[in-house]
C-alpha cells in the first residue's frame, strides 16, 4: 500500500473486508461515507474533501446485468482484486474504467477475440499501452472464466504488437558519475542514487525502506512484488550516504516536506528530476537498477547472486545479465587469441638459430 502521510487525515478509518480488501471511510457526525479506490489518488482526495464537509458522493447508476460494466465492477469486488497491489490495482483500474466509459453497456457475453484485436489496434500509436489493455481484458476475463461468467476468454490467441525497444535506459558509468558530481553526499538525490545503485532495490520497495529494515548492516525486507525476502549487505559507501543524510522516520527518502513518497510513480516523477537536474534526460530509476545488475554480472556474479539481490523469482531473468557478461567476456578472450595469433615472434640469433626453437637439421 502507498505510504500514508503521518499523522493520519482527520475522520479517515481503514478497515478489512471478508475478501481482505483494504477500504476506506470516512466517518463524522454519525455517517460514515466510503471513499472510492485506489487510496491516495485525486478521486480518493476529492471525495475525502467532500465528506468532511458534509457533502455526500453521489452514487453511480447501478450497472446493468450482463453488461461490461458489471463485469467489472464485480472483479473489482472480488478477492482476486483485493489481492493485486495497490499499484497494480491503479494502473489496471484506470484501463478498465476507460473500457467502461466507450463500452460499459456492451454485453460481455459477446467479446469475441476480433473485438480484442480491434481494440489492440486502435491502440497501436502507442504499442505499451495496446498490450497493457490487452493484458488487463485478459485478466477480467480470464477471472470472469474461472467465476463461471463466461466459458470462453476472447484475449485467447489475442494479437500483441511487438515492441521494438530494449527497454529502459541502462546507466553507463560516466552517468552515474555526472549525477553524483551534481548531486553530493548528504543531500536526497544522491542518497536516491546510492541506494537505487547499490541495493537493487525496485521504485516501489526503495521509497519504503528505512532504518526498521537495517540490523547488523543488513537491509532486510519483504518486497511489495511477489517474491522472496530480501537481505541486503549495506556497502561503507551506502552506510556513509544515510549517515550524512536527514531521511524521515519511517524511511530513507523523503520529500521537501520530510514525508515519504506517496507511491513508486510519484517517487519516479522526482527522481527523474533529479537525473534532468544532471543533465541526465533519458535515465530513470529503472535503469539504475539495470546498470546495477549489469556491472554486478560483468564483475562476475552470478545467476543466483543476482536473484538473491534483486528478487528474482526466474532463473531466465538473472541469465539475461549473466549470459551478455559472459558473451563480452568471451569475445575479450576471443580478440586477445587473435591479437596473440598476429604478433610478431621474437627472433633471437644464439649460436645462428632461433632462440626457443631448435630445427630438424641441428639434431
Amino acid at each position: 500500500m502507498d505510504a500514508m502521510p503521518r499523522p493520519r487525515p482527520l475522520y479517515l478509518c481503514r478497515e478489512t473486508t471478508r475478501h481482505k480488501r483494504v477500504v476506506w471511510y470516512v466517518k463524522r457526525h454519525g455517517k460514515r461515507v466510503r471513499m472510492p479506490d485506489p487510496y491516495g489518488s485525486d478521486e480518493f482526495w476529492e471525495a475525502y474533501q467532500g465528506a468532511i464537509n458534509g457533502k455526500l458522493p453521489e452514487k453511480p447508476a447501478q450497472a446493468k446485468g450482463g453488461s461490461l460494466r458489471w463485469l467489472v465492477d464485480r472483479y473489482q469486488e472480488s478477492a482476486a482484486w483485493a489481492s493485486l497491489r495497490p499499484s497494480t490495482q491503479r494502473m489496471r483500474g484506470n484501463i478498465l474504467k476507460r473500457a467502461v466509459e466507450k463500452s460499459g453497456a456492451a454485453p460481455f457475453a459477446a467479446i469475441c477475440k476480433e473485438d480484442i484485436d480491434a481494440a489492440v489496434m486502435d491502440r497501436a500509436a502507442t504499442p505499451n499501452a495496446a498490450n497493457n489493455f490487452r493484458k488487463a481484458m485478459n485478466q477480467l476475463f480470464t477471472w470472469a472464466k474461472r467465476n463461471g461468467h463466461v466459458k470462453v476468454n476472447p484475449c485467447d490467441g489475442a494479437d500483441r504488437i511487438k515492441v521494438e525497444s530494449e527497454g529502459h535506459h541502462t546507466w553507463t558509468v560516466a552517468e552515474v558519475q555526472a549525477y553524483r558530481k551534481k548531486h553530493a553526499v548528504g543531500t536526497m538525490p544522491r542518497l536516491a542514487l546510492d541506494l537505487l545503485l547499490f541495493t537493487g532495490l525496485r521504485r516501489s520497495d526503495v521509497c519504503l525502506v528505512g532504518r526498521q529494515h537495517l540490523k547488523d548492516g543488513v537491509l532486510s525486507l519483504r518486497p511489495t512484488k511477489p517474491g522472496p525476502m530480501l537481505y541486503l549487505p549495506v556497502c561503507e559507501e551506502l552506510a556513509a550516504s544515510i549517515d550524512a543524510t536527514k531521511t524521515s522516520d519511517l524511511a530513507f527518502l523523503a520529500t521537501s516536506l520530510g514525508r515519504p513518497f506517496k507511491s513508486a510513480a510519484s517517487f519516479g516523477n522526482w527522481f527523474r528530476e533529479q537525473c534532468d537536474a544532471a543533465g541526465l534526460k533519458h535515465c530513470s530509476a529503472h535503469g539504475l537498477r539495470k546498470a546495477g545488475a549489469t556491472l554486478a554480472a560483468e564483475s562476475g556474479a552470478s545467476a543466483h547472486e543476482l536473484m538473491a539481490m534483486f528478487g528474482w523469482t526466474k532463473m531466465a531473468t538473472a541469465e539475461i545479465y549473466t549470459r551478455e557478461a559472459d558473451r563480452a567476456r568471451l569475445a575479450r578472450a576471443a580478440s586477445d587469441r587473435i591479437g596473440a595469433a598476429m604478433a610478431p615472434k621474437s627472433v633471437t640469433k644464439s649460436n645462428g638459430a632461433q632462440s626457443g626453437r631448435t630445427s630438424a637439421m641441428e639434431c
